[in-house]
């Protein structure tokens, strides 16, 4: 009896020191992402200029091709805090997304001890598709930013003048790039979950109709200008991707079956 109590607190102990070795990883790999996004931060910050007028060109080229709009293409601040709100915002979200490579890094660095050995081979893969579809998502938010803002000042009335307070204007498009960056890691997401055997590509064909729904739904409630236009732009190209995903985890099926026989 006494033999077997000790035994119990002998497994307990390394039960403990295994959670502690785990947690201290985690917060390794928080503070270098952390510190990925905070020198992201400062060189976005150090071409604020440039960055902001990249950032508004879309606007300013909707003015010149829409007269009827009342608007110059030109931002204002409404309170002396406005400035440095707007490069604070700039610089965070850039920073975020500068840092993107890293915490996707530092994620797969943290879930590889979990996987086979096999499956560590994916590490590149995972890291340049990620960045990639994030890349690809705030591309497409960017191109539909014009429209977008068409469709929301046409609502306004034709005798309305445009005149948008630049941390607002700054907030939009920040987000709406983040919001098509993370939607476009979706099936990324389905990826890695079929290959640690979490879903099956079965369940995910089989499930498709509510896929699609839930995808639609989400693209309505992540969008932040509220548009049919950007809400089409961020559904079509998820539900495709998600198409794509569920025929890769075939793949990924096939393959681990192959192996499995030989």
């Amino acid at each position: 009896m006494k033999l077997f109590r000790k035994n119990i607190s002998v497994r307990s102990s390394t039960d403990e020191i295994t959670m502690t070795q785990h947690l201290a990883e985690l917060r390794f790999r928080i503070i270098r992402s952390l510190l990925a996004v905070i020198i992201g931060a400062l060189v976005i910050l150090s071409f604020y200029d440039p960055v902001l007028r990249f950032l508004t060109q879309p606007y300013r080229d909707l003015c010149l091709s829409r007269p009827d709009f009342n608007c110059d293409g030109t931002l204002f601040g409404l309170g002396p805090l406005d400035g440095i709100s707007a490069r604070m915002r700039i610089a965070s979200y850039g920073g975020l997304t500068a840092a993107l490579p890293v915490i996707l890094w530092q994620i797969w660095r943290f879930t590889a001890p979990a996987l086979h050995q096999r499956e560590k081979r994916y590490a590149t893969g995972f890291i340049i598709s990620s960045v990639s579809l994030f890349a690809l998502g705030g591309y497409i938010a960017y191109w539909t930013l014009d429209k977008a803002l068409e469709f929301l000042i046409s609502w306004s009335g034709e005798d309305v003048s445009q005149s948008y307070q630049i941390t607002k204007y700054v907030s939009l498009v920040t987000l709406m790039v983040l919001a098509f960056g993370v939607g476009f890691l979706f099936p990324v997401l389905l990826v890695f979950m079929q290959l640690v055997n979490v879903i099956t590509p079965g369940l995910l064909l089989k499930q498709w109709r509510w896929a699609v729904m839930s995808i639609f739904l989400t693209a309505a409630i992540i969008t932040p200008s509220g548009d049919p236009i950007s809400m089409l732009a961020l559904a079509i190209p998820m539900t495709i991707l998600y198409v794509i995903s569920v025929g890769i985890g075939f793949f990924i099926q096939w393959r681990r079956k192959k192996a499995n026989h030989e």
